[in-house]
């Protein structure tokens, strides 16, 4: 048994190491709260340096650009946002470009918005934004804990501002153009509509590839264009603009068009912004099936979305007329798939419908590039446009040389396609032999 002194010196030793205890929790409580106290403060001011340098340079208004990227969600179709000043009716504003996943957004901000907005975007919806001023870089990193990370960089060469507006950049096709309205791509302010944005997307696009392609294409003084299936006549006037605004050659367009109401309406245009059109260079429109089409001269040949075989009269038109360039974007290749399917012949690949139907498309194309070939054409297959925009995205391109061919390989190869997939004909290769020349 331990004395009553011993019991309680044993109780004052167990009284004291808890209080010992107890003491050394809150000494480490305390420093676990300072650090983080510490840390906080240092994020913070990591932050508040990032942002005082913005406002200060939005001040004495020395910013060239900035960008916002990282989205903190991977699953936000809103992607990046640039930043650039420009000036808009002489106020010095900054445009905030949205970039999504399939549009632009664009919106204004003076400076005290400038700096709100990028308040409220970072860190919350981006972890990263890089501001470029006139004399310093500066980046600011955010990590998935939260934790910042702040860069600056003193720039060495003189750098200047870009004070154009967007609007002010120089397009390949002008919508203030009075057929854009007239055909319903604009409004009567010469602004795009809603609508139509993808259509003007891919007008841009294809009179940029068709440039490209005719300035190695050497022409006359004179060129002289068929677009086969014009429709509506989009595309047939885009080219038309742009070839009479950037080219030093007397431009003959004709839109070739099988259905009367379009081709008078699209006449009736033609006469209605005559003063608008060149003097020197003519637009019209013909009612006239592809087959039937009979041009005094040919030079370039435009196909685009010519359904089905359409697009092979059209290839064999040029090659007939003996163009320079043969330009087409085929469309619905059913005459092919149909033989094959015919034929019973199927592989690995073509035993799937889905791939059949690919396989057919990439035969079609293949022996029409042959035949273009066969008949002295250097052939190009491109894309054509963005695929967001349209799946008919295939551009095939002939253009006509001097350099001898040997017509019996390629033939060669095309009987061995047409044989490997039970192709009794193709629409191309048999036409080509009917009441021609000797190709």
């Amino acid at each position: 048994m331990l004395s009553q002194a011993q019991v309680s010196t044993t109780a004052l030793l167990s009284l004291e190491m808890t209080i010992i205890k107890n003491y050394a929790k809150i000494i480490v409580l305390t420093k676990c709260r300072l650090s983080f106290f510490y840390y906080f403060c240092k994020k913070v001011k990591r932050m508040d340096r990032f942002f005082d340098k913005l406002e200060n340079s939005l001040k004495d208004d020395s910013v060239v650009k900035m960008t916002l990227s990282k989205p903190v969600s991977k699953n936000s179709e809103l992607r990046n946002i640039y930043v650039k000043p420009i000036l808009l009716k002489d106020n010095k504003m900054y445009q905030f470009t949205y970039r999504y996943e399939r549009r632009d957004e664009t919106k204004n901000f003076d400076a005290a918005q400038t700096m709100e907005q990028v308040r409220s975007l970072v860190p919350e919806t981006f972890q990263n934004v890089s501001l470029f001023t006139l004399t310093e870089d500066v980046t600011l990193l955010v990590s998935k804990k939260g934790k910042p990370t702040l860069m600056c960089k003193k720039v060495q060469e003189n750098r200047e501002q870009d004070l154009s507006h967007d609007h002010e950049k120089q397009r390949l096709i002008d919508p203030n153009k009075p057929w854009w309205h007239l055909l319903g791509l604009t409004t009567r302010e010469g602004k795009v509509t809603a609508d139509m944005q993808h259509k003007y997307k891919q007008i841009c696009k294809y009179v940029e590839i068709v440039d490209g392609v005719m300035r190695q294409t050497k022409f006359d003084d004179e060129i002289h264009i068929a677009d086969m299936g014009a429709g509506k006549g989009y595309l047939t006037f885009a080219l038309y603009e742009y070839l009479t605004t950037h080219y030093d050659k007397k431009i003959e367009m004709e839109g070739v068009e099988i259905r009367k109401d379009l081709v008078l309406k699209i006449n009736d245009i033609c006469k209605d912004t005559r003063p608008c059109v060149s003097t020197k260079s003519t637009i019209r429109f013909v009612e006239c099936s592809i087959v039937d089409y009979q041009p005094s001269r040919l030079d370039v040949l435009i196909a685009l979305h010519a359904c089905d075989t359409a697009t092979d009269d059209a290839i064999l038109k040029g090659i007939r007329n003996n163009a320079k360039l043969i330009i087409c974007a085929p469309c619905c290749h059913k005459q092919i798939r149909r033989e094959m399917e015919r034929s019973g012949k199927t592989d690995a690949i073509t035993r799937y419908g889905i791939f059949l139907e690919r396989q057919a498309v990439m035969i079609t194309d293949t022996i029409r590039a042959l035949v273009l070939e066969y008949c002295g054409y250097k052939t190009q297959v491109m894309e054509f446009i963005e695929i967001d925009n349209t799946p008919k995205n295939v551009l095939l391109v002939g253009r006509k040389t001097d350099k001898p061919v040997d017509k019996e390989a390629i033939a060669k190869q095309i009987k061995g396609l047409m044989d490997q997939y039970g192709i009794e004909e193709h629409y191309l290769w048999k036409n080509l032999w009917k009441n021609c020349r000797a190709y």
